[in-house]
């Protein structure tokens, strides 16, 4: 809340809350729920997907820990020649775009061959967004989150908590798992990595930590999708 100030910058009418007197309740990160998804709850979701695009997209996100405002504003060109790059550049919010959550944020994220290979026949049938609407806009996140719905009850953070604690069991090297999940450096030496440069290394360390779940291929039982995949 804005306050007049005077000429040396100190407010003239400065605010003191009373937290005991609002009740304002104490946040214990402790007891926060961080509700996740195990290998099996995933691919229960997979398996009962039957629309392509929401197939692809839950397993990039649980693939890759995108955030979803960051997955829904993928275009085809934010992907390397043989899918194994992604490039993170933007994010939607309320259909629209923006610069993601983070300067991090802007990064790039080294994918699986198992799911870049997914990723390759999908990207040839789409050409600007790839999961975009009938209209051709990105889809909104209440849309994927009912969809979401119908094969389990939770929300699109547990794709995110899944790879970050997958990361964490196969010991990526630290600033690695910094560069992938867009986090901040929390260390003085973190800035001076420079590993997103080396993209041998970051794919070697792609291809060995794996997804952590089975990609449940189930292609011939895909429906055909309300809405095309080529808008434009």
């Amino acid at each position: 809340m804005a306050s007049a100030v005077d000429d040396e910058g100190r407010q003239l009418h400065p605010r003191q809350w009373n937290n005991d007197f609002i009740r304002l309740p104490k946040v214990c990160k402790k007891e926060q729920h961080r509700p996740t998804v195990t290998p099996t709850e995933l691919m229960e979701i997979l398996s009962k997907t039957k629309q392509r695009k929401y197939f692809v997209l839950f397993a990039l996100l649980a693939g890759t820990g995108l955030r979803i405002g960051e997955a829904l504003s993928l275009r085809r060109s934010d992907f390397g020649p043989d899918g194994r790059v992604l490039h993170v550049r933007r994010s939607i919010w309320r259909g629209y775009e923006q610069k993601p959550k983070t300067p991090y944020s802007v990064r790039v994220v080294d994918l699986p061959e198992v799911l870049a290979f997914e990723l390759r026949e999908y990207l040839s049938k789409v050409n600007r967004y790839l999961f975009a609407s009938e209209a051709g806009k990105p889809l909104g996140q209440r849309k994927v989150l009912r969809v979401l719905h119908g094969k389990k009850d939770v929300g699109f953070h547990v794709f995110r908590r899944f790879r970050a604690t997958w990361l964490r069991k196969n010991a990526v090297p630290r600033d690695l798992e910094l560069l992938w999940m867009g986090h901040a450096p929390e260390e003085v030496g973190d800035p001076y990595s420079t590993l997103n440069e080396d993209t041998k290394f970051r794919q070697q360390w792609a291809g060995r930590v794996g997804l952590g779940f089975e990609l449940v291929h189930t292609i011939h039982n895909f429906e055909k999708d309300a809405e095309v995949l080529n808008a434009a």
